[in-house]
């Protein structure tokens, strides 16, 4: 008798580039779950009948992409701590007395890549965030969990880089300030505007970069993205975008529906290969 296997999706608007259900597909097939997992465009006014739906009709699971991360974090009932801080959903699931969970797993995403993958340490070290939208807002804790001596939020506009330091404030030494205030230099820098989509960079002043600096994008692209180049130009040694970081997400949800963890490795090198 064929079993049925358990659904999934990630819901989106545009939703068509994803590569979510790939990656699912890979680790379905490598720890041996049977689910199938495909990507749902969504109406921007339908997000709630959406979710709803899905989960009437047996779902077990969902991802949550741009624009509804924040539509998640009001639908969910219940959420984890990291994810109330980040004001943005992008998993959600139901427990066993049908209450509706929310969680985001950007922050560890991000920094599995950068400590495990890359073995760049974060604790001890001077880390530079650029940008003060929801990209950064979900990942400050995650960053700050790993004990930095110092991390400096750099924004176009300061005072919204000011409410995430007021927001993470207690977690660690954390400070705010314009992008040509940013004066290094700083062991790691994460960009996580949408410089790289616009083709243009932040400001920094020169000595934000040197040649020990790593410098990490959180976008990716099949060319090296125009941060990542903007900053070897400067003399950054080790530039990382932001593919490894997607996969690594995905894993964080793959293991809080499944209870298991899949190697992310193969994963990585079929999309960097490809």
């Amino acid at each position: 008798m064929n079993v049925a296997a358990d659904q999934y999706a990630v819901m989106g608007n545009p939703i068509g580039h994803s590569k979510s259900p790939a990656i699912h597909a890979m680790f379905a097939k490598q720890t041996g779950e049977k689910l199938r997992y495909e990507a749902l465009l969504v109406p921007t006014e339908e997000f709630s009948e959406a979710v709803e739906q899905f989960y009437s009709n047996k779902g077990l699971g969902l991802n949550i992409t741009v624009p509804f991360k924040q539509d998640a974090w009001n639908k969910a009932e219940r959420m984890t701590d990291r994810a109330r801080r980040a004001g943005a959903v992008n998993t959600l699931w139901k427990d066993e007395t049908g209450a509706l969970w929310g969680d985001t797993t950007d922050g560890v995403g991000l920094v599995r890549d950068i400590t495990v993958n890359h073995k760049v340490d974060i604790e001890g070290r001077r880390v530079l965030v650029l940008g003060a939208g929801g990209a950064v807002r979900g990942v400050l804790e995650s960053i700050l969990e790993k004990n930095p001596s110092a991390v400096v939020v750099a924004n176009r506009t300061v005072s919204r880089a000011e409410e995430l330091v007021k927001l993470f404030g207690e977690l660690g030494n954390i400070s705010a300030c314009g992008f040509s205030e940013a004066e290094g230099p700083f062991d790691l820098i994460i960009n996580g505007t949408s410089a790289s989509l616009q083709g243009e960079c932040p400001p920094l002043p020169q000595t934000a970069i040197n040649q020990q600096t790593t410098v990490y994008d959180m976008m990716y692209g099949v060319e090296e993205t125009v941060f990542n180049r903007w900053a070897r130009e400067r003399g950054a040694q080790t530039v990382i975008d932001g593919l490894g970081m997607l996969v690594e997400q995905a894993a964080e949800s793959f293991s809080i529906w499944r209870n298991k963890r899949p190697e992310t490795a193969q994963v990585i090198a079929k999309f960097r290969g490809e």
